[in-house]
């Protein structure tokens, strides 16, 4: 049937099309959708009908006056979204409130019946088919994302998207079709272009498809993102190199993947050295540039001494520091100041900083047979540590002549038989001789014997020499001077544990190592003077500084006893350690190095039996990965790093990873063998 005017409609007929204005349609009172159309919805379906017209009729029904007659307007019994998306578009000025709006007219059917049979009776187009539709839409006629949004009402990020998951493999479309995968599943593959590689990781995938999953076995040869070399380069200049960046469209960051670890890496020391040479430009004899800090280089470090102002720096430096506090007052942070003062406020603290670091510098000398580290820090910050001096390099101390030996004398050894004519000319004849080896031995011994006794006696002097003895190793490697058999040694982690070096901890304890060893004075001589001097709290926290840094508490597998180990619990329980601010369980760091029953006795101790019985039948390393997962954020931690509560609770440190719900016989000494005979810890802990 042809499409009339609208002016048949005022007669008794039903099943025609016509064309009415669109300011004589209202909503119908019968219209089963009682929750509105969404703001979104009407903007896609006013994007729709603006580029390719109306596609679908609107049915309506003549509203009639109480008496019969009709009054000229229409209600929209199946339609309102695109009655409202013209109402849209007449707001915009695209079309008049008077536009024909092309409707078939239905007063046979009950209006309700059909308004309800519109929004059930219907099947939506499956994802997947949208996705490769959007695709062919960029492929075969050019349309970028801006286009096919605009004509279809969506976000060009939307379209982005589908673009991206229309450009997986149709053989993992297919699979997603018959729900083989979700779609959080399906877009964790869109990561690469790579067909082929999607499929291979699909194949290999195991009974945990999890999205992060496939994206880790994806860009398994990668480096991500947050990585400290790839926040050191960052992305520009990667790209600039010819660097490709992977990102996921379906991430809200700027994150991503940096493809070429070897050019990242290159890029890395070349910008050390870069900044190594600038470093060598201060007078520094070397300067040595690697991505991890050496911290078992056996150097001793100088550090920069206090230097006095000139009159003209302090004064600056009191007028800037008042200027920018003024400025600062009632400002919270720079967001909440208008521009003009942010630069004012940034360029006097600039200023500030460069008349502080004024009153620092390193003596010519040091920085004349010293050197430089470059290297990266954990945040991916350069890391410049200056003021080490080589063994070779240190100065030689001069010979103390009062106990030396004369070349041109005898020695008399203990023991030794000698006439009494000789021993009388000997004395007679060279008052200067120095005393015989066993004489000095002998004296020395007393008064050894002496100084333990009056130091015994004197709590307060034992403390200052135990705390020159310790700084004295700790800090001057051998160049000081100490009378303590202390043997004290400070064990390098690094080799224990890979990475321990450059983790937020050690650099937190290298920073508290280097702020003493500032304050310390440069000769070794002027130690006990200085730590003297010192008011008894200062004094007593570098000693326990000192003391500090002589905890060895690790566990090597050769050893047998478990002293150590107990030791450390105690000592645990002292200081109230908390580990779970130092170390997080993942994958790489535990659970990829235990059985796969010690991560499920870890999971159910962290989360839930449910949770542990469901990652049960996976394959270790996805398992593993899964643990990682369900464990974050609930501060669990092994055996071997929790701290007792008090010694009455023993459960505290009860359970070991060794595969067994038995708890341990000492609570302080956990029992690092499991049932099965092999050194659980050498797994967990290697």
């Amino acid at each position: 049937m042809n499409a009339v005017t609208e002016t048949i409609a005022a007669q008794s007929v039903t099943g025609v099309e016509i064309f009415v204005p669109l300011n004589k349609l209202k909503k119908s009172p019968r219209n089963a959708r009682k929750v509105p159309h969404g703001e979104a919805a009407i903007e896609a379906l006013a994007a729709s009908i603006h580029h390719k017209g109306l596609i679908q009729n609107l049915v309506i029904e003549p509203e009639l006056k109480a008496d019969g007659p009709p009054t000229g307007f229409y209600f929209v019994t199946a339609g309102e979204g695109r009655r409202l998306a013209q109402l849209l578009r007449v707001k915009r000025k695209q079309i008049r409130k008077t536009e024909p709006v092309r409707c078939w007219l239905d007063t046979s059917n009950d209006p309700s019946e059909i308004s309800l049979d519109e929004n059930i009776t219907r099947t939506n187009m499956h994802p997947a088919d949208q996705f490769e539709r959007f695709h062919e839409l960029s492929t075969n006629r050019g349309w970028g994302a801006e286009e096919i949004g605009a004509r279809f009402g969506v976000s060009p990020e939307v379209v982005k998207r589908r673009l991206r998951l229309g450009a997986i493999s149709p053989k993992l479309m297919d699979i997603y079709r018959q729900d083989g995968l979700t779609l959080d599943q399906l877009a964790a593959f869109a990561i690469t272009d790579d067909h082929a590689r999607q499929e291979q990781v699909f194949e290999n995938l195991s009974y945990n498809k999890e999205p992060w999953i496939i994206r880790r076995d994806l860009t398994a040869s990668h480096v991500p993102a947050d990585d400290r070399r790839a926040l050191f380069i960052g992305a520009e200049a990667y790209t600039e190199e010819g660097g490709h960046i992977i990102r996921d469209l379906f991430t809200e960051d700027d994150g991503g993947y940096f493809e070429d670890a070897g050019l990242l890496d290159l890029l890395v020391t070349e910008k050390l050295r870069e900044m190594a040479t600038g470093v060598l430009a201060e007078g520094w004899k070397w300067a040595e540039t690697s991505t991890d800090f050496p911290h078992d280089h056996g150097m001793r470090r100088y550090y920069p001494q206090g230097v006095a102002l000139s009159d003209a720096d302090k004064d600056r430096l009191v007028d800037a520091t008042a200027e920018y506090d003024s400025l600062m007052q009632g400002y919270d942070a720079y967001e909440d100041m208008p521009g003009d003062v942010v630069a004012k406020v940034k360029a006097l603290d600039a200023e500030i900083d460069a008349i502080e670091q004024k009153q620092y510098a390193y003596d010519p000398e040091v920085i004349a047979r010293g050197g430089v580290f470059v290297c990266l820090g954990s945040n991916g910050a350069a890391r410049i540590e200056r003021g080490f001096v080589k063994a070779e390099d240190e100065p030689q101390p001069e010979p103390d002549n009062e106990l030396a030996a004369d070349d041109e004398a005898e020695t008399i050894e203990a023991g030794e038989d000698r006439d009494d004519a000789e021993d009388s000319e000997d004395e007679e004849t060279d008052s200067g001789k120095p005393l015989s080896d066993a004489l000095v031995r002998d004296l020395t011994a007393h008064r050894t014997l002496g100084l333990r006794l009056a130091l015994g006696e004197q709590p307060d002097i034992a403390m200052i020499a135990l705390t020159d003895a310790l700084v004295s190793d700790l800090f001057y490697h051998g160049q000081g001077k100490s009378c303590f058999e202390l043997r004290v040694s400070s064990e390098p982690l690094g080799s224990h544990a890979d990475g321990i070096g450059d983790t937020a901890a050690a650099e937190a304890l290298d920073a508290r190592h280097d702020a003493w060893g500032a304050q310390l004075p440069a000769d070794a001589d002027d130690l006990w003077t200085f730590i003297t001097a010192m008011d008894s709290q200062s004094r007593n926290e570098l000693l326990a500084h000192c003391v500090s840094l002589t905890v060895n508490a690790v566990k090597l597998p050769w050893e047998r006893s478990m002293n150590r180990i107990a030791a450390a619990g105690v000592l645990a329980q002292a200081v109230d350690l908390d580990m779970t601010r130092h170390w997080t369980p993942t994958a790489r760091s535990y659970f990829g190095r235990v059985t796969k029953a010690q991560i499920g006795m870890a999971v159910r101790e962290a989360v839930s039996q449910e949770a542990a019985e469901r990652i049960a039948p996976m394959k270790k390393v996805d398992m593993a990965g899964e643990a990682e997962q369900l464990v974050t954020g609930t501060g669990w931690l092994p055996a071997l790093l929790r701290t007792a509560a008090s010694s009455a609770e023993p459960e505290a440190v009860a359970d070991m990873e060794a595969g067994t719900d038995e708890p341990l016989s000492d609570p302080q000494t956990p029992n690092i063998e499991g049932d099965s005979g092999e050194d659980a810890y050498a797994i967990a802990a290697e």
